[in-house]
């Protein structure tokens, strides 16, 4: 029997239909295999085909039935063709998105619309094929199908591009802006950061599509971050994982957004990286921030005008092209207020700092009324170039390397009043020339060479002028201390670990406990010596001086293990994506963070069972496993915990079963050492077996799939 190309497409859409079923039936057990990712993450590619043809195809079946076509050979054969085509492409498609949707961020109604809309509409066309040519099939029946087929068609289209776009994405355009919110009112998270997360980052991050199971649409699930760790450090955006994104070329496949979206501009880069870098505070008020701080002028940009009268200035505002040509990845330039021609300048980046950077602002000269050279390398003679910024109002020289003879040049600015030389080499007799200076009304010199009794000559000097020089300890005004320090980042010990603990400021005393108790002032034990741990504990330990209040409490976990085995089998093996540096990441002696993806985790998708050898035997009763807990990424500790041994593997028994309940929603994150204790017996191999909950629950937005277990390092005494 001859086999047709229409023939063997129309058993492999039957076929297809069927795999659909088996797909929408058993997905949940299904796992896929990272060979088949990539065939799923093909459906964005190809779906615009079928679309076009099976849009085509329908309006031509509306008018199957008109007399002109009814006759039409050619018409039906070519309908026919296109039909089975669309029909295929469409079946392929869906399959690759039911694939797709397997993967990690992929939940939420709009995913079960989408699926649902795509499943029909691959249906209804099919059954359209099947039935097309049988004798009671007319024209009333063709349009209705037809109908049904192209609102499948658009219903399906709609919910793509909501989990591809975000909300509203066709209906943007014509949607009125929200009103912006007054700098009065404004909140810095609220109103500033977030819209730009809502703009450039939410079409993939939300409750819908959490790709990377990070959801940036509201603040608690944005402070969880994603599998990959937290988004940022607060007060410390060199090491924030949401600023190394930002910053990878855009090759990289990391990089977000990713290629083909909307990027971010300098100032919403500097706006997210100065939130940050000042503890990523949620409640905080715009206004609340000194008037001439980076992150209030970048942030008067984005909102309303002030309600309050604004500043006049004398002078005409500089080009958009002249701002936008001289701004760069180390010099930002903006807006002072909305309206306003004020400009504010801040440059960072002093690997790279040349004079030119200032010499090339000579053409916004009469624009720039706030400068920030705060840490660079300035020299002397650049404050030449500065003298000619005319109307400067602020201007912040802390930690440069300027000595005080270029401060002559400053002394024609009338218009600066404020002035910071903080941590220079600036002297007595450079500085007194400055008093000079009639609208100067601040000046910061704390960590100069300048000493006491000439600060006070100084001010005697100047009435006018507040000489901001640091913090003086007078018993009058009490700071809390900073945390003590350990001598040791080292928490996992075999025999026994010398410790240390100091503190900075001198006249300290360091109280400390090590039962999980929090230290006090007068009952806990005063450290002065350093301290031996023997055991596994925890020490808390905390700083108190008079006229002072007590630190922070420091909590560091200690972990003794006494034995290593000399061999590890696994098992099951673990997950190719999560398996660490194999058998030596459960040994090395050091616990991973929260970055499951720093190598430092043997990751299980499904139960877990591994095999630990000893050349001797062993007086064992106790073992520990350090598990993680981060429940938005699916990471579970496991539901149960058994622990098998003997002195072969021919001759083992259970020594122990822990279980563990369903974790609640809102539990934090965690790491979790899981104990095992039983009756000491001479021991010469181990099995552990974990088993992990089958289904998440119905809070989980990955709800019915299986939940994963992390471990990093195995603990045996």
């Amino acid at each position: 029997m001859k086999i047709t190309f229409k023939g063997f497409t129309e058993h492999a859409l039957f076929a297809l239909n069927i795999f659909i079923i088996f797909l929408l039936i058993f997905g949940k057990q299904i796992s896929v295999p990272l060979w088949l990712q990539s065939f799923g993450r093909l459906h964005p590619m190809l779906l615009h085909f079928p679309i076009v043809l099976l849009l085509l195809v329908m309006i031509l079946e509306i008018f199957r039935f008109n007399k002109s076509y009814a006759t039409l050979t050619i018409y039906h054969k070519f309908t026919s063709g296109l039909l089975l085509g669309g029909i295929f492409l469409a079946t392929v498609t869906v399959i690759m998105g039911l694939l797709l949707s397997k993967e990690d961020g992929y939940s939420g109604s709009t995913l079960q619309w989408h699926k649902w809309t795509g499943v029909s509409l691959v249906f209804i066309s099919s059954f359209i094929y099947w039935i097309r040519e049988k004798s009671w099939y007319n024209s009333p029946l063709s349009k209705t199908f037809a109908m049904l087929t192209i609102i499948s068609l658009l219903l399906t289209g709609h919910y793509g591009a909501i989990l591809t776009h975000g909300e509203n994405f066709v209906l943007a355009p014509v949607t009125p802006a929200p009103e912006k919110v007054s700098l009065e009112q404004a909140l810095i998270y609220q109103d500033v950061v977030l819209p730009i997360f809502t703009a450039k980052c939410a079409s993939c991050h939300n409750m819908e599509k959490a790709k990377g199971s990070l959801n940036l649409t509201d603040a608690s699930s944005m402070l969880r971050g994603g599998k990959n760790g937290k988004l940022f450090v607060p007060g410390n955006p060199q090491i924030s994982l949401l600023l190394q994104r930002l910053h990878l070329p855009i090759e990289d496949e990391k990089r977000m957004p990713p290629k083909g979206k909307p990027e971010l501009t300098v100032t919403e880069i500097a706006i997210l990286t100065l939130w940050i870098k000042g503890n990523a505070q949620l409640d905080k008020k715009v206004i609340d921030l000194p008037q001439q701080d980076s992150l209030r002028i970048l942030a008067s940009t984005t909102l309303a005008p002030s309600t309050s009268i604004a500043q006049q200035y004398d002078f005409d505002a500089a080009s958009e092209a002249t701002v936008k040509k001289l701004n760069n990845d180390y010099r930002v330039i903006s807006i002072l207020d909305k309206g306003s021609p004020a400009l504010s300048v801040n440059i960072y980046n002093k690997t790279i700092y040349k004079p030119e950077a200032l010499k090339e602002l000579t053409e916004i000269k009469k624009q720039i009324v706030f400068l920030n050279l705060n840490g660079l390398p300035v020299q002397d003679e650049d404050l030449k170039t500065i003298s000619s910024f005319e109307n400067l109002r602020k201007l912040n020289l802390n930690f440069t390397a300027i000595k005080g003879d270029g401060l002559k040049h400053l002394l024609p600015l009338k218009q600066l009043n404020t002035l910071s030389l903080s941590g220079t080499a600036v002297n007595f007799n450079t500085v007194k020339q400055l008093v000079a200076m009639k609208n100067l009304k601040e000046l910061s010199l704390w960590r100069t060479d300048i000493k006491e009794n000439e600060i006070g000559q100084l001010k005697q000097l100047a009435k006018g002028i507040r000489i901001i020089t640091g913090f003086k300890d007078d018993g009058k005004s009490p700071i809390k201390l900073n945390q003590p320090h350990l001598s040791t980042t080292v928490s996992i010990f075999k025999n026994r670990i010398p410790l240390q603990i100091k503190h900075p400021i001198n006249g300290v005393e360091i109280r400390y406990t090590t039962d999980g108790t929090e230290p006090d002032s007068l009952k806990s034990p005063l450290y002065d010596k350093e301290i031996e741990i023997k055991e596994s504990i925890t020490l808390k330990t905390k700083a108190y001086k008079t006229g002072w209040y007590g630190s922070d409490v420091l909590t560091f976990n200690f972990y003794q293990s006494r034995y290593s085995p000399d061999s590890i089998a696994f098992i099951v093996a673990p997950s190719e994506k999560y398996k660490g540096d194999g058998p030596k990441t459960l040994t090395d002696l050091q616990l991973g963070s929260f970055d499951i993806q720093n190598g430092k985790w043997i990751g299980y998708n499904e139960n877990m069972a591994l095999m630990l050898f000893f050349k001797e035997q062993l007086p064992l009763k106790s073992i520990s496993i350090n598990m993680m807990k981060k429940i938005p990424t699916h990471i579970l500790p496991p539901q149960e915990l058994e622990v098998w041994g003997g002195t072969n593997e021919k001759n083992m028994r259970l020594l122990q079963r822990v279980k563990n309940p369903m974790p609640q929603k809102d539990e934090a994150d965690a790491f979790i050492k899981m104990e095992v204790k039983f009756k000491s017996q001479p021991i010469s191999c181990i099995k552990i077996v974990g088993k992990n909950f089958k289904k998440l629950p119905e809070w989980h937005a990955g709800k019915g799939q299986p939940a994963w277990i992390f471990m990093d390092e195995i603990l045996l005494n």
